[in-house]
């Protein structure tokens, strides 16, 4: 038997008995046979490709190249502009439709006076407008899904980062949604400002204040969070810079916002506040998932305190003896309570 290919060792001595050798012991050297049969080769051949120590530390790096993909997307930055100008067209979409559906409700509001009635104080229209979001969300949704995805050749998740960054675990992100929310509270309370189109639609009906507080914890965060910092973030920070990108992704963010609250100026600096903190915590972690976790818990608090309002406005006092300074500071506080952000 000749021992020519090393390769071929170790399958020789395990296929080959030790008694079908007498002929290897015959000259009394009982020590040859082990020297010769040590299989040297063994390290070489467990860690050769396709082994299992091989495999897992394949797997190992695959997952964390997984991971790294969040931060070198498959999507060039016209892609990520054009979901975000989608979702605001998308918008828009909703809101005529949802005037649409209003008319055929109400014909006889087919006029100037009816149009400023709807658009103002009516809580058909209002309550039509929320429940018209819901389906635009679900479709901006898809389409940014479809960019991520390759329609459906991509993972999503590792796509855009789903998943816990570092110490960003989901109580730490809860802990930092308490303490923007609490912050945002100081900032709309000592600024101050009128009421906003948030307030009105609270205000507007018992429907409406329910929807909008099922909105802000259903499919706000999922679908702002996927356009802004999963989709739009990552090309954009390539293309112009970690800085820039937190920079503008921001104030794209809050900007939309700024329409529902234009008014206030305490509640436009809270809004501010969370875009860059949510951004931030994007290019820290590399990772979508704790954003969308502090997004929701912020909007969760919102959400309770939308639906605990008439209970809460009970708190402002109205006994004339009662300082005006203290009841328009407890009646901002309240307001801010439930107009942050949605």
């Amino acid at each position: 038997m000749t021992l020519t290919l090393p390769s071929l060792t170790l399958e020789i001595i395990v296929d080959t008995p030790i008694e079908t050798q007498p002929e290897l012991i015959s000259d009394n050297v009982t020590h040859a046979p082990a020297a010769e049969t040590t299989p040297t080769t063994t390290p070489v051949v467990y860690n050769a490709p396709g082994t299992p120590a091989t495999f897992a530390a394949d797997a190992t790096t695959a997952t964390a190249s997984a991971g790294g993909r969040a931060d070198d997307p498959a999507w060039g930055l016209t892609a990520g502009f054009g979901i975000w100008f989608a979702s605001v067209g998308l918008m828009l979409l909703g809101g005529v439709a949802a005037l649409i559906l209003y008319f055929i409700v109400r014909p006889s509001a087919m006029n100037a006076a009816g149009l400023q009635r709807a658009l103002e104080s009516d809580p058909l229209f209002i309550l039509l407008n929320i429940a018209m979001t819901v389906p635009i969300h679900l479709l901006t949704f898809g389409v940014a899904w479809a960019v991520v995805t390759g329609f459906g050749k991509r993972p999503f998740r590792e796509a855009v980062g789903w998943s816990w960054g570092g110490r960003f675990g989901l109580w730490t992100c809860v802990a930092l949604a308490i303490g923007l929310w609490l912050f945002g509270i100081l900032l709309a309370t000592v600024f101050g400002g009128q009421e906003t189109d948030i307030d009105k639609i609270i205000s507007s009906s018992n429907a409406a204040r329910f929807s909008l507080a099922f909105l802000a914890v259903a499919t706000a965060p999922i679908v702002e969070e996927t356009v802004y910092r999963g989709v739009l973030f990552p090309p954009l920070a390539r293309a112009a810079g970690m800085k820039w990108a937190i920079i503008i992704v921001s104030l794209m963010f809050a900007g939309i916002h700024y329409v529902q609250y234009w008014n206030n100026v305490g509640v436009i600096a809270a809004v501010t506040v969370l875009s860059f903190a949510l951004t931030w915590v994007r290019a820290r972690t590399g990772r979508l998932l704790p954003c969308f976790a502090i997004h929701a818990a912020f909007n969760g608090i919102q959400a309770v305190i939308i639906v605990a309002q008439p209970y809460l406005k009970t708190l402002i006092p109205t006994q004339p003896t009662t300082p005006p300074t203290a009841g328009m500071l407890l009646g901002a506080f309240v307001r801010a309570l439930s107009g942050l952000h949605i």
